[in-house]
């Protein structure tokens, strides 16, 4: 049975007849309001669906995912009213991973290959490193979250943010330290490999590593900044969006 899209994806801004759809998935501890700005800047015929993951924000009382598995089940199935037009996928740290597992899905459950598919600040499935650092309590993901920087790390300065947020890092951190990608996987999308070069986590090399994942084009670009490059919507980040976009075909890949 399909996923209700409605509960997976927040519509910032709706397009009554999108050339394309934009689907953004979060780093850990993120949200779907992380991309609530974007729309002000994408091309006005893209429409941007934004995952809403369960156990935060208006899905605060739904126990986080702890399998990637499921989580890309779902997600792959709550698009399945979307295949109509073209999707391309957009996913950053975790979200790279998530994005990555959705496409492949779709490619072989539904036969549909995703426009693009642009990953952001991850190691590729077959360089990937398993972080563990939740097996070290909440101090330990505190010190994890403050390493990698973004803008959410200054919230879990205040008590009552950490209550509120911790949750959703710690169900996260914990998906991605059981995750286990398969270094075979293949997929047709374009894959396009996104990389700050101040990034703690992710070289260059690892970045274009990413080329092994795909059987179609592939490219990969370096920004300006940390682990958190996107995070304020540079101009060169947010131009290098709009580009890629701006170039990916119109029509639906099956």
């Amino acid at each position: 049975m399909a996923e209700r899209s409605d509960v997976w994806f927040r519509r910032f801004r709706r397009v009554a007849r999108p050339r394309l759809r934009l689907v953004c998935l979060p780093h850990a501890g993120g949200s779907a309001s992380t991309f609530r700005t974007w729309p002000r800047w994408l091309p006005e015929d893209v429409e941007l669906l934004a995952v809403s993951l369960p156990g935060r924000q208006d899905r605060l009382g739904e126990d986080c995912v702890s399998d990637m598995g499921p989580l890309a089940d779902a997600v792959a199935g709550a698009l399945l009213p979307f295949l109509g037009e073209p999707l391309a996928l957009f996913g950053h740290s975790m979200g790279a991973s998530v994005a990555f597992e959705v496409a492949h899905r779709l490619e072989t459950r539904q036969g549909v290959t995703p426009a693009a598919l642009i990953v952001s600040g991850q190691q590729p499935p077959a360089h990937y490193r398993v972080n563990e650092a939740h097996l070290g309590g909440d101090s330990g993901l505190l010190a994890e979250v403050r390493r990698l920087g973004g803008e959410g790390a200054a919230f879990l300065n205040s008590p009552e943010m950490r209550e509120l947020l911790m949750p959703a890092i710690r169900g996260d951190f914990a998906l991605m330290g059981a995750y286990r990608p398969d270094p075979s996987l293949r997929i047709a999308a374009p894959v396009d490999a996104w990389v700050g070069n101040a990034d703690c986590d992710v070289s260059v090399e690892e970045t274009r590593a990413w080329a092994e994942t795909t059987t179609g084009p592939f490219a990969y670009r370096v920004f300006d900044g940390d682990h958190f490059y996107l995070a304020a919507e540079s101009a060169e980040f947010t131009a290098g969006l709009v580009e890629r976009l701006t170039a990916t075909a119109g029509t639906a890949v099956r």
